[in-house]
């Protein structure tokens, strides 16, 4: 069986590319590879954990030594590399984990993918090292549309972007490409990076904009807007998202940079009056009920007030494209989120990492 492992595969955007490789590539083991820090969590994958196909391996990303024997022991062959810190506030507050993670975490698994593969005979022939970035490594857009009017200006990131990142966040991702890019060009490497817009959608960790949100409406709590919630972002659903990487693990040009987007732009202000809007529906509650909880606090420092990403190469040399607007995928990840409520309440008290901590305290 071919072996990939796909690293953070138990967080927000890895468990739908994980489900998605187990379920439809039956021949392939796929390992899902993963720290379980705040933001991993098993129940995740609780529907693929029993496949044949299916094995967790839980390890830091850091541990290039573990990693290392882990690739040579299940001869792995492709490696999909979502594993990071992705929170821009966490990283204005520690913006030492995320060099830790995402920049000595990357360099860490392309080492020990090196090592691996040149001790091969075939070495580099069949392998692939695929990595997930984001758009926020290019740093910002200006508005230049009126308000109200989207696409917000007639300029969008390209993969030719020069990149200006502008957060301990984006400038960990940022050192991470140049990584990647260069172990290509040193050593050969087959590599691939894609850079994408905001994801949104089942199984998000609620410290991120659309979840939390939707649970403060839930419990009526205040809803935190930074400045005026006039910053303006690029929204894709994670199962498009997920479908893109697919394809690009598969039909992709090694060397080559994707950009993976949503043509999908939203003001912050506007996608939370929408949340509002279906929450209520959905709950019940009249029209506009919720929209009292809006709380305007001090902006964030650094606040990007624009990304806009062109996906055009991406559809132009794949034929991919996302397959739902905005509308119709905020109604399905609220319904999802508004159904699961035990799984939100659980990683909103802290108690999923209570129970794996007890689990692996021994392993």
């Amino acid at each position: 069986m071919k072996s990939i492992v796909i690293t953070g595969g138990a967080g927000f955007i890895g468990n739908h590319v994980v489900r998605l490789f187990v379920n439809k590539y039956p021949d392939y083991h796929i390992i899902c590879l993963d720290a379980l820090t705040y933001a991993g969590n098993l129940a995740n994958l609780s529907d693929v954990e029993d496949k044949p196909n299916y094995e967790f391996v839980k390890m830091d990303i850091c541990d290039f030594e573990g990693v290392h024997h882990l690739l040579k022991d299940r001869q792995v062959e492709g490696i999909i590399h979502l594993a990071a810190e992705s929170h821009v506030d966490r990283s204005i507050r520690d913006p030492f984990a995320f060099a830790q993670t995402n920049v000595m975490g990357t360099l860490s698994l392309l080492q020990a993918a090196k090592l691996y593969w040149e001790s091969l005979p075939e070495r580099y022939e069949g392998k692939r090292f695929y990595h997930i970035s984001t758009d926020e490594v290019y740093g910002a857009l200006e508005l230049t549309r009126p308000d109200g009017e989207a696409p917000y200006g007639d300029d969008f990131f390209l993969e030719t972007t020069k990149y200006n990142p502008h957060s301990p966040y984006s400038a960990s991702k940022a050192s991470s490409d140049h990584f990647v890019r260069a172990f290509h060009d040193t050593y050969g490497m087959p590599t691939i990076v894609t850079n994408c817009s905001n994801n949104y959608g089942p199984y998000q960790f609620p410290e991120k904009l659309i979840p939390l949100f939707i649970n403060n409406i839930r419990h009526r709590k205040p809803l935190p807007v930074y400045g005026k919630g006039e910053n303006v972002r690029d929204w894709l659903y994670v199962e498009d998202h997920a479908r893109a990487i697919d394809l690009i693990y598969h039909k992709g040009k090694t060397a080559e940079t994707y950009n993976i987007g949503g043509f999908n732009e939203w003001k912050n202000i506007d996608i939370i009056k929408v949340v509002i809007a279906t929450v209520d529906r959905l709950l019940g509650r009249p029209e506009g009920a919720d929209l009292d909880l809006i709380t305007y606090v001090t902006d964030r420092a650094g606040h990007d007030l624009r990304y806009a990403i062109d996906s055009t190469k991406l559809k132009t040399e794949l034929g991919w494209e996302p397959s739902l607007q905005f509308e119709e995928g905020i109604e399905k990840t609220v319904r999802w989120y508004l159904e699961h409520e035990e799984w939100m309440d659980n990683i909103t008290s802290g108690e999923y990492e209570k129970y794996y901590d007890s689990m692996y305290k021994n392993r």
